[in-house]
């Protein structure tokens, strides 16, 4: 059984989320196996490059919604093949967002979106807050029940989003990697706002981690993958991890953390490194 977080707005969100990026012709199946195996929590984005929402949706229909966390994300022009813009490039920013949140309802066939993030700041903080102030509209009007950022590395920039925002951020989801430190402070700001850190490229970016003294003794231990002890130290850390595996094994093990529970004296060791 998955373990979940209930966020500042009251949602329900999965200890691990299923991450859709990159599955192109595959996303219904990859997305489909996922659910299968106990997978409760879809992060996609109305974003052409990089994912393939409507098979997200397609793979959805055998579950029911009220089960579902689905999350998705407005992605500015500048993070969009420019062949392939899904909403009006020429709109104003306020009229994107609420494009791209149509396009979102329809591609995953629900008439609400749990969890709807701004997929990275905008080049000023003025348009960002333009942005916000519009996924803020789609709260009020039920189309999405919380909102968040993306690729948000700046604690300056996300401490003066959430100074400026009627309706808080839930949710901050960013790279998980040495080269920002592991977003340490920010992870500590989040904590602080009750604000729920999603991570990504938890392992592809952590090979040596992965692979070092610490990590392989705790998982020799409790006879458990490197890879399932990251996940599990972070779920019990208050990290909801994203997984884009597309291994029928990988995701029974990602599933399998919430089987065991590591010590406080290893979750101290992991903190060390992280």
């Amino acid at each position: 059984m998955v373990e979940w977080f209930t966020s500042t707005a009251g949602v329900r969100v999965p200890k691990i989320i299923y991450g859709t990026a990159w599955k192109k012709a595959a996303t219904e199946s990859l997305v489909a196996a996922a659910l299968k195996h106990g997978f409760r929590g879809v992060d996609t984005a109305c974003q052409p490059k990089h994912y393939e929402e409507p098979g997200v949706g397609a793979a959805l229909k055998h579950i029911p919604r009220q089960e579902l966390f689905l999350q998705t994300k407005y992605t500015p022009v500048s993070g969009q093949d420019p062949t392939r813009i899904p909403y009006d490039a020429q709109a104003s920013i306020t009229e994107q967002v609420a494009q791209s949140c149509e396009i979102s309802l329809r591609n995953l066939r629900t008439d609400y979106i749990d969890s709807l993030v701004l997929h990275s700041p905008l080049p000023s903080m003025k348009l960002t807050q333009e942005a916000w102030r519009a996924m803020e509209s789609l709260v009020d009007t039920g189309k999405v029940r919380q909102i968040g950022i993306s690729n948000s590395y700046q604690l300056h920039q996300l401490e003066a989003l959430y100074q400026a925002a009627r309706i808080k951020p839930a949710v901050v989801q960013n790279r998980f990697y040495a080269d920002t430190r592991f977003d340490k402070s920010l992870r500590a700001w989040c904590g602080e706002q009750k604000i729920i850190y999603q991570s990504f490229w938890t392992l592809t970016a952590n090979p040596k981690v992965l692979s070092g003294p610490v990590l392989t003794a705790i998982a020799k231990k409790h006879e458990r993958t490197a890879p399932q002890v990251l996940f599990r130290y972070l779920t019990q850390i208050d990290v909801a991890p994203l997984t884009g595996t597309s291994s029928e094994q990988h995701l029974q093990e990602d599933l399998a953390i919430f089987d065991f529970q590591l010590e406080p004296a290893e979750v101290d060791k992991l903190t060390a490194l992280f």
